[in-house]
């Protein structure tokens, strides 16, 4: 069995071969701005070895599902599954070898980050014994990978960030090989794309992105700006997998995709500005108060099926209601579960989502079926248990998390404990329990978060000169130590 695909060509005409069992061991960087065609190059490459390796493709935009028509891919839907079953596709895709193309199209941005990081994850968490070569296709990759902190929430950036550098750096060795496709290399995170070692850079214009560009291809920066010449569907291609020395390529013809879709220009149509005007004005009031049609009733139930439901009325009277399902032992056991979390050496220092999965692993274990905590609600219980809050009596609890109210989640453990402290009498701070409430063992990150929480008027922070740092919290009266 041949392991090369053919790419394109030389502008000789020379054909430019890939060879897809030592892209397996050595992973693809592909380059270039919006238009320059690096969809069209991923499609090239995912319809030549579709014959030969297991694919799974991450699809933000909903570009790759006509892949399953000619080649037999299974299209998941990203908006139709819970988390839970995201993850639990992603071991079965491992299991059974099959090329699938996960579509988050219907997705809002940081939902497609969040369904993408967990569905890698547990393609890399698979079993050992499910370890078969697979390619996987990152398209728009700058989204899961960011070089910079953006508008998506902290804890899912450091999830996808995970996900992506645990495909990239630590994938060989369980058989993902990734394929990573980006607008621009100035966004996409520097350990992602370093993992790489064979690239195709298409047409780029910024001076940042073509200087990258031309380090990873080994050209002299002078050299760079041939790749802003470059046409659409060309490629500077360099790797193990491709050639040694740098070569243009154009991509070949493709048999998928939006094959209906205009390209260039096309002849306006020929309507006067007036009756354009009035076909876009007309009865437009109605268009928009127009109501959905109702549904169609449902069809009349026949004579004998109404003669058996009024016999049988009288018995559905008698009935007893079902019982109310008791869940206070399932919410207990959640509480004690946080609790015995928060306790353990070293949480504190993993990231809020780590915790929250290794939470959700543990309630999955115990098969708990009941109203589980939100991240969000998850963050708030785990930061009172690790402050050991419940030794309190109720209403000071009360109080000091009404205090607590306006203090951001990643600060509210470390805010606690200087609550609870403050409430026993205690002006002097317990460092090491603030750190591991914070997650810290920098002393610097320590005095930093003092600092915030004074400007942001919750502590007022008093020092001496010898050092000694005292703490109160306003609104909140020591109890004196006994």
């Amino acid at each position: 069995m041949t392991t090369s695909i053919t790419i394109g060509h030389e502008s000789s005409g020379k054909p430019v071969l890939f060879d897809i069992e030592e892209l397996l061991a050595t992973r693809l960087l592909v380059q270039g701005n919006s238009g320059s065609g690096k969809s069209h190059l991923l499609r090239r490459l995912l319809e030549e070895s579709a014959g030969m390796v297991q694919q799974v493709v991450i699809d933000p935009e909903g570009d790759f599902p006509s892949l399953a028509e000619e080649f037999g891919h299974v299209v998941i839907d990203g908006s139709a599954y819970s988390p839970a079953e995201i993850e639990a596709l992603a071991r079965r895709i491992r299991e059974h070898r099959a090329s699938v193309v996960l579509d988050l199209d219907g997705l809002e941005v940081e939902q497609q980050i969040r369904c993408a990081a967990q569905f890698l994850t547990a393609l890399f968490d698979a079993p050992r014994e499910h370890w078969y070569p697979v390619l996987v296709v990152v398209d728009e990759a700058q989204m899961f990978a960011p070089a910079v902190a953006g508008e998506i929430a902290e804890d899912t950036r450091r999830m996808t960030l995970s996900a992506m550098t645990n495909l990239m750096c630590r994938g060989r060795k369980r058989g993902l090989a990734g394929v990573v496709a980006t607008q621009r290399l100035a966004k996409l995170a520097k350990n992602v794309a370093a993992e790489a070692s064979n690239f195709l850079m298409g047409r780029t214009f910024l001076d940042i992105d073509m200087v990258r560009a031309a380090d990873l291809l080994g050209m002299e920066r002078r050299q760079a700006e041939r790749i802003r010449e470059l046409e659409r569907g060309h490629f500077l291609a360099l790797g193990p997998a491709i050639t040694r020395l740098p070569v243009a390529v154009k991509i070949g013809p493709v048999k998928t995709g939006l094959k209906a879709r205009a390209e260039g220009l096309m002849a306006l149509p020929d309507t006067a500005p007036a009756d354009m005007a009035d076909l876009l004005t007309r009865d437009l009031a109605s268009d928009v108060a127009k109501a959905p049609p109702p549904p169609a009733p449902p069809p009349a139930p026949r004579v004998e099926e109404m003669e058996d439901s009024i016999a049988r009325a009288e018995e559905r009277q008698l009935d007893a209601p079902k019982p109310r399902v008791d869940t206070s032992a399932v919410v207990s056991r959640i509480a004690e579960i946080i609790a015995e979390l928060a306790a353990e050496e070293g949480i504190a220092f993993q990231s809020a989502s780590a915790q929250y999965q290794t939470f959700l692993t543990r309630c999955r274990r115990e098969r708990l079926i009941g109203p589980m905590p939100d991240m969000q609600a998850f963050r708030r219980k785990f930061a009172v248990a690790g402050a050991g809050l419940a030794e309190l009596d109720e209403a000071t609890q009360a109080q000091i998390m009404h205090l607590s109210g306006m203090v951001d989640d990643d600060l509210l453990g470390p805010f606690l404990v200087i609550a609870k402290a403050a409430h026993a009498g205690e002006t002097e701070v317990d460092e090491d329990a603030l750190a591991r409430a914070y997650g810290t063992s920098s002393p610097g990150r320590i005095r930093r978060l003092l600092d915030h929480l004074e400007r942001q008027g919750l502590i007022v922070v008093r020092e001496d000169f010898g050092g000694s740092r005292t703490v109160m919290v306003p609104g909140l009266e020591g109890q004196p130590a006994e």
